[in-house]
């Protein structure tokens, strides 16, 4: 596997709002709100900085939080681009009439599924939602067929969750989309009467799948994958629902520009270099999900894309369902 020379470079302090170099004013630094978290996306930020001299400031967070909080600032937020965990985030700003539309040159760069219809928004890269499971603890044979069998008391106190996770919560408004809300509703709630385990984030439902402490979890497959890279013998494996079940749905990043930006030529060129073929083989040979543009193949360990039986949905449809997702949530007891 190749490594690419963005992840060989000196890390620069990044931190809530840190600035790369400190030369220059507020106003002339790009300014940048990332619901990708600083371990994923910090390397290709500092690559862009030292690659074309513009100074920029990063606040990291949640995507929905970041999301709501730009939506609060209005015309007064500070960000020149928004970087989401999660489509049903950007989704949400761009209805507010948040984003501004990208050039095409940039927006031809993706297929026309991974990215916003109206062009305010891309996708820079894709994960699979996937059941991972302790191959100690479960019988591959005794896996449910779809993520709705999970309820089910056989599972009880079994599968790990994360509600507070953008990808979970993007997961349960394309559930909503597809299958309507008194299904969504029912399945939070059985999930919670099921006593099912809730963790912070995938990192800590992956962790505690290999160490055996709960025998699956719901996570993007990427977490797993970078878990085995570090140590082979963590008995856990991905496993994939069937015949395009909700349960694996492709969810893709997102990067956007903001309409009040003072330096939208800059934040474009960020997009842009987000997209560009070395930060595509970041994203399949460092983080393990996958490219979605630059014709970049996804990295070895990962079945090709058109192999799987993923879900995949309107991507538009989801960022005017994340309030409403939040408070089914919420209301399910699931996060108690």
């Amino acid at each position: 596997m190749r490594r690419t020379r963005l992840v060989a470079l000196p890390l620069l302090a990044l931190a809530l709002v840190a600035a790369v170099p400190a030369c220059t004013s507020d106003s002339e630094r790009l300014t940048i709100y990332s619901g990708r978290s600083e371990d994923i996306i910090e390397p290709l930020l500092v690559e862009f900085a030292e690659e074309t001299g513009i100074d920029i400031d990063v606040r990291y967070g949640d995507s929905a939080d970041l999301a709501l909080l730009i939506n609060e600032e209005g015309d007064q937020s500070p960000a020149d681009v928004f970087l989401s965990q999660s489509p049903g985030a950007v989704g949400f700003l761009d209805q507010q009439g948040a984003l501004a539309p990208l050039d095409e040159s940039i927006l031809d760069l993706v297929d026309a599924e991974n990215r916003a219809s109206d062009g305010n928004w891309v996708g820079i890269s894709g994960r699979v939602r996937v059941l991972v499971y302790n191959t100690d603890d479960v019988d591959p044979a005794d896996l449910p067929d779809s993520v709705l069998d999970l309820t089910d008391p056989a599972f009880e106190g079994d599968v790990a969750v994360a509600p507070s996770n953008a990808s979970f919560q993007d997961f349960v408004t394309a559930m909503r989309s597809e299958l309507g809300d008194d299904v969504a509703e029912e399945w939070l709630t059985g999930m919670a009467d099921n006593d099912a385990p809730v963790y912070a984030n995938n990192t800590a439902i992956v962790e505690a799948v290999g160490r055996g402490e709960v025998p699956m979890g719901l996570v993007n497959h990427y977490y797993n994958v970078r878990a085995k890279e570090e140590d082979p013998s963590v008995p856990s494996e991905n496993y994939t629902f069937p015949d395009g079940d909700i349960g694996s749905l492709l969810i893709v990043t997102a990067a956007s520009v903001l309409e009040t930006s003072d330096l939208p030529d800059e934040a474009a060129q960020l997009v842009e270099f987000l997209l560009s073929e070395d930060s595509q083989e970041f994203y399949s040979e460092e983080t393990f999900e996958y490219p979605l543009a630059a014709g970049v193949e996804p990295a070895d360990s990962l079945a090709p894309l058109d192999t799987l039986s993923v879900d995949t949905i309107d991507f538009d449809e989801l960022g005017g369902g994340l309030e409403r997702t939040r408070e089914l949530i919420e209301d399910s007891g699931l996060e108690d």
